[in-house]
């Protein structure tokens, strides 16, 4: 009976002081990938503090839907400075203000600068709305018809200098269908990634995922080719 008892207080001290992740979420407009993340927090279903939020745009949803769930929100607008260094410095400060385990982009639509990414390399996440190697950068969903493929989907990366070129380590995709168009295409992304992007920033915040050198590990195994994350699209 004492064992039991002793035992179950150490457990319960363990779960009073287990760590969450702290995540700083970056973003530029809407931030419907950041109110995914806000939900299942909220639902307890991710282990992680959503410390902050930063946008470089002010007055946009992002910033709202921050407000709304109380989580400090700050803008640090880009148009305020000369140079991408500029501004990528102050970035930098204000998000070292909240001490982050992990940055996570939603929807952020800058160019980051070799010394930023330098900084976070390894606890920096973004998403990105093709099945990279396939069309980084803008307009996927118009590349993804024009080339007449059959699937389109997602992909959230470990980001490094390399534009839209870090280790990929999960994707999701779903089936062109005849009709679609850029705009049926974009909503469909969309509901995608509030599945996809979720578990995977679960997936760090349970150190199943690291970033050694330009490789992504999975459980200390490297991954050889992005995990395929299935959803009912």
């Amino acid at each position: 009976m004492l064992w039991a008892i002793f035992y179950d207080q150490c457990f319960m001290t363990k779960l009073m002081t287990k760590q969450t992740c702290r995540v700083v979420v970056l973003i530029s407009g809407n931030g419907s990938n950041l109110q995914a993340l806000i939900d299942q927090q909220a639902a307890g279903l991710l282990p992680i503090d959503i410390v902050a939020v930063i946008s470089n745009r002010p007055n946009v949803m992002g910033l709202q839907r921050a407000a709304k769930a109380n989580i400090p929100h700050q803008v640090v607008d880009h148009t305020e400075f000369d140079s991408r260094e500029l501004f990528d410095t102050a970035l930098q400060q204000c998000i070292q203000q909240f001490t982050p385990d992990l940055v996570v982009l939603a929807g952020y639509m800058r160019i980051m600068t070799a010394d930023l990414v330098r900084r976070f390399a390894g606890k920096m996440l973004n998403i990105h709305p093709s099945l990279l190697p396939k069309y980084p950068g803008l307009h996927t969903h118009r590349r993804a018809l024009d080339n007449k493929d059959l699937q389109h989907g997602s992909s959230v990366h470990f980001v490094t200098e390399e534009l839209d070129g870090g280790p990929v380590i999960a994707q999701s995709q779903f089936d062109i269908q005849p009709g679609d168009t850029e705009d049926s295409l974009a909503i469909r992304i969309k509901q995608l990634e509030h599945k996809l992007y979720p578990k995977v920033v679960g997936w760090f915040a349970e150190n199943k995922i690291a970033l050694q050198g330009n490789q992504a590990l999975y459980n200390g195994e490297k991954l050889l080719q992005p995990k395929m994350i299935q959803t009912d699209l």
